[in-house]
This record gives structure tokens, sequence and C-alpha cells, in this order.
């Protein structure tokens, strides 16, 4: 089985970065993940309260080993702060999706109602078609987005996640940036797995 193979039917997980505010951080820490391997299911970038860290969100699929190993490696760039994977059970974990749909007198009550289960926002109704806006955990707006399966999708965007943990003030926030020594495995080659 290729690498491609294992990310497809490992669990997905979701990494946290604090980061040096700066050019080139994000293209850094991307090439990393491409020359490990991963392919990123969703990447965020935000401020944090610290106008000099920026907080990168990725999500992707791994197994453990391959994860430590990313992990351990980009712990060794220096505009690295920290590092850790998000528990799902002890984070809060959200998604922003902008859903076009097609829709004539017949359906749009149907496309209505539907909206109104998952609590989704009907930001612009048109003649023809409905976009609505949803915030939710990736599993809802999976979900929502199975509803619209029979129905024609003219346009979709989705922001990717971004996720903070429950709770106070964590300990990976508190201690200072780790010494990290040589990695145990060399980097693979600098080119990226062709699709």
């Amino acid at each position: 089985m290729d690498s491609m193979q294992q990310n497809n039917t490992s669990q997905r997980r979701v990494i946290s970065l604090l980061v040096d505010n700066q050019n080139g951080v994000l293209a850094r820490v991307a090439s990393l993940f491409c020359r490990r391997g991963f392919n990123i299911d969703s990447l965020t970038v935000s401020a944090t309260n610290d106008p000099k860290i920026s907080r990168i969100t990725v999500t992707l699929r791994g197994d453990e080993q391959a994860l430590s190993q990313l992990i351990l490696q980009t712990e060794r760039l220096e505009v690295t702060r920290q590092i850790f994977e998000l528990n799902p059970e002890k984070s809060l974990q959200r998604e922003l999706l902008l859903l076009k749909v097609a829709c004539n007198s017949q359906n749009r009550a149907e496309l209505r109602e539907i909206s109104t289960v998952y609590k989704a926002k009907i930001i612009d109704l048109s003649p023809d078609s409905m976009v609505f806006e949803l915030t939710g955990k990736p599993d809802k707006v999976d979900a929502f987005l199975n509803m619209f399966s029979g129905y024609e999708i003219l346009e979709l965007c989705r922001t990717g996640v971004t996720a903070l943990e429950r709770g106070g003030k964590h300990q990976h926030m508190q201690k200072p940036v780790q010494e990290v020594g040589e990695a145990q495995l060399p980097l693979p080659g600098t080119r990226c797995p062709q699709p």
C-alpha cells in the first residue's frame, strides 16, 4: 500500500501550530508537510492575542508513527513556537460552509426545511438559487452536504477547521519553546508526491 492510500484510510487528525508571524512561514510549513508525504485536507491561518504569533490549524490523515515524525520535524523549524495535536474530545473544532444550490418554486420549501433542521442561514435568495451559511463541527458540515446529494450544487466553499482546546491555559502554551534534537529519520527527497 503506497503512502497516498495509507493517508486516505488513516484517521483524520487536527494539528495546531503556533509560529512566528513573518513572511514565508506558511510556505515553509506546507512544504515540510508535502515533503513528508502528507496531503493537507484543510489549512487555516489566523491571528492570536500576540501580534508576533500566528496560529496554523492543519487537518490531515496519517498514522501515529508518521504523525509523530511530522511533529518532530516541524518542531525543528526555527519559526515554530509550539506544535501539538488537538484531541477531538478536548477541543472545540469549527468550520464555515457557504453553499449555493439551484432551486425553483417546487423545491424551495424542501431546501428551507433542510436549512432549518441544521440551523443553517439562508444568506442569499434568487429566483434560481439559494446560498446557505453553516458553521459547525466538520461532521455536521459533512452531514449537511450529504442532504444535498439529490440537488444541483452550483458552488461551495469550506473554510477548513479552526480549533482551540477546552478549558484554561494548557501546559503546552505555558512551556518555553523546546530544543528539539535531530530527527531519527531523515527527510525524504524534496519532491512532492504526484497526485
